[in-house]
């Protein structure tokens, strides 16, 4: 299975979520960033290594695939494997067979993998920086993670999951001005970045019950969205006025609200489905 997304998505969480589903939930789920390692490193640490196989090596000692047998064995950051050792990660998936680092005996396994990148594996595929065989292998199954921009009626769930998970002695909510900041903000870093920061909130608020705007990080208090320009409204053509009007006040409701159709339709006082159609008409997504 291949999971995709940017950064902070919590790649790693759905890929938990399907081990504790499966069948293979009471054994092992090992996870390794191959991102983390040179080529070297990430060999010995994915397939184990011999005694004397190289200087440092003065035991046997077994990989991470070994370590995963029967289990699931989570390749985070797979983008950056080199393409030697996506040969033998691809070996491992063809046969379930593999050798040590420096050792002749054959190894066999019985691992289900779930890959993930924040990468684009198949313009990687395409520019020849990724083998296209190991793509189509990891492939059998997609997950796409939405960055948290795309999904905002998440943000505030979020908010208040963070909250009671990172609150000290007694529980603590956001003002209305906070929240707001909170809500139209893009997160770049996405859900990483949005536990971050009500961590820091949590801290800063003290034993304030309330946590206010003043207190959010400054690249939050002070970002502000990029307004789309105004075009000119022909004074002869009732319904051209009408249509800048409309794209004005859609535009400027939605950068708001951080494109949260449902809180603009009600600042508009239209319904959603209309608000919607009109955001369509006047591709303001």
């Amino acid at each position: 299975m291949l999971i995709q997304g940017e950064t902070g998505t919590g790649k790693e969480l759905v890929a938990r979520a399907i081990h504790i589903r499966s069948d293979r939930s009471d054994r092992s789920f090992v996870v390794t960033n191959c991102s983390a390692f040179n080529d070297n490193l990430l060999d010995s640490e994915l397939f184990g290594h011999k005694r004397g196989a190289f200087t440092g090596a003065i035991v046997d000692k077994p990989g991470l695939f070994e370590i995963a047998d029967t289990g699931t064995f989570f390749l985070d950051e797979i983008g950056d494997m080199s393409p030697s050792l996506q040969v033998k990660v691809l070996r491992v998936l063809q046969e379930g067979t593999f050798n040590r680092v420096g050792d002749t005996e054959t190894r066999k396994v019985d691992v289900r993998i779930i890959a993930a990148t924040n990468r684009d594996l198949a313009a990687m595929v395409a520019a020849g920086r990724f083998r296209e065989d190991l793509y189509y292998r990891i492939h059998v199954l997609s997950v796409v993670l939405p960055a948290l921009r795309d999904r905002r009626d998440d943000v505030a769930l979020l908010i208040e999951h963070f909250l009671a998970r990172h609150r000290s002695q007694r529980p603590k909510r956001l003002t209305a001005e906070c929240a707001a900041r909170m809500d139209a903000y893009p997160w770049p870093g996405n859900v990483r970045e949005l536990e971050n920061e009500i961590e820091r909130l949590v801290v800063l608020a003290g034993d304030s019950p309330t946590i206010d705007v003043e207190l959010l990080s400054l690249r939050i208090r002070q970002w502000e969205p990029t307004a789309e320009p105004e075009r000119p409204i022909d004074p002869r053509s009732l319904p051209a006025a009408v249509e800048a009007l409309e794209r004005r006040m859609i535009g400027a409701a939605m950068r708001r609200h951080g494109g949260n159709k449902t809180r603009a339709a009600e600042e508009l006082k239209v319904s959603r489905r209309n608000l919607i159609r009109l955001v369509q008409k006047y591709e303001l997504e």
